[in-house]
């Protein structure tokens, strides 16, 4: 895989825009939330875990988000920085709470969210003029969130951030979440509107479904790429992930593990994938280091702060499976 862009010495490999949040955690399993007794605060928010997955990985990365002026906010701030995350795209807002998350966990495959944001949440008030275009145009990856275009500001932010690109290496998270949207519909046409300037883009079965009508995964990968994308990536959970391009076809199985939390792992593959690209590597070898990245998360309670190395993926590799306790 060619990657396209046109960086600076001093760019970013990794630059991602969206949601940052921080994730209340129940430190007990199988128990409703009325019922926890405690809990534990972690990083989180999709984009941003990404950029730590892709620091983790060696990458030079950089998260454009907003928070409140608040405790919370000052504690994303903090554990980016702490997590080898450049910090100097957050915006701060005064009088705007930053978002916290909680979520259940009754693994294997149900975990529960509940967000309590402000209305707008904090990074869909990202304005034009709060990005660092240069920084964006420069990265040699950019990922941004179909959510992001679900509201203005944001979504004349994230298309001035489209149009720095111009054809460098941008990868499209399809994220749906229907509390961000009045309709599927509208989700649908926002993303639509930007395929043609994304060179990936990635999502489970029910965002394809949303983004281009397709829920078969060939049919809907096929669909990607008949709308402009260069790799079009659908990940199927326990069936594993399928990624075509114009002349390729890979299909990886799911990497086995024992589920303790399936929240993060869709963003530790985000991460190993821009890794893979960064690196050169081949299709097969991105989506099969990638798939593993989020098998490990899978088995993990957190995730930011579970967010795996190069050894770590490594090893799962060899071994075929993660094992319990990694």
């Amino acid at each position: 895989m060619m990657l396209t862009a046109h960086p600076s010495g001093d760019a970013f490999d990794v630059v991602t825009i969206g949601r940052s949040s921080v994730d209340i955690y129940p430190l007990q399993t199988g128990v409703g939330i009325e019922d926890v007794e405690t809990f534990g605060k972690f990083l989180g928010g999709s984009p941003t875990n990404v950029a730590v997955a892709a620091s983790r990985l060696g990458s030079r990365a950089r998260v454009v988000t907003a928070v409140g002026a608040d405790p919370f906010g000052s504690f994303v701030r903090r554990e980016l920085t702490r997590l080898g995350v450049d910090v100097a795209g957050i915006l701060t807002l005064p009088g705007v709470a930053t978002s916290v998350a909680f979520c259940e966990l009754f693994p294997p495959d149900d975990f529960p969210l509940y967000f309590y944001r402000a209305t707008p949440s904090p990074e869909l008030r990202l304005r034009v003029e709060d990005l660092d275009l240069q920084a964006i145009e420069q990265a040699r990856i950019l990922w941004v969130t179909a959510t992001g275009l679900s509201l203005e500001p944001s979504l004349a932010a994230h298309q001035a951030a489209l149009d720095a690109r111009a054809g460098a290496t941008t990868i499209l998270d399809l994220d749906y979440r229907a509390c961000f949207w009045d309709r599927p519909e509208d989700a649908a046409a926002a993303v639509q509107a930007v395929l043609p300037q994304v060179s990936v883009a990635v999502g489970n079965l029910q965002e394809c479904e949303v983004a281009v009508g397709e829920s078969d995964p060939e049919r809907a990968a096929s669909a990607l790429l008949e709308s402009g994308v260069e790799i079009a990536i659908v990940k199927q959970g326990p069936r594993g992930v399928l990624a075509l391009t114009a002349d390729e076809r890979v299909e990886v199985a799911a990497t086995p593990c024992v589920v303790v939390n399936g929240l993060g792992a869709g963003d530790a593959f985000g991460g190993a994938l821009c890794h893979g690209l960064l690196s050169g590597w081949d299709l097969h070898r991105t989506i099969t280091f990638a798939s593993a990245a989020g098998a490990i998360v899978a088995s993990r309670l957190e995730c930011s702060t579970a967010m795996p190395s190069r050894g770590e993926i490594d090893r799962v590799l060899a071994l075929g499976h993660v094992p319990e306790g990694m």
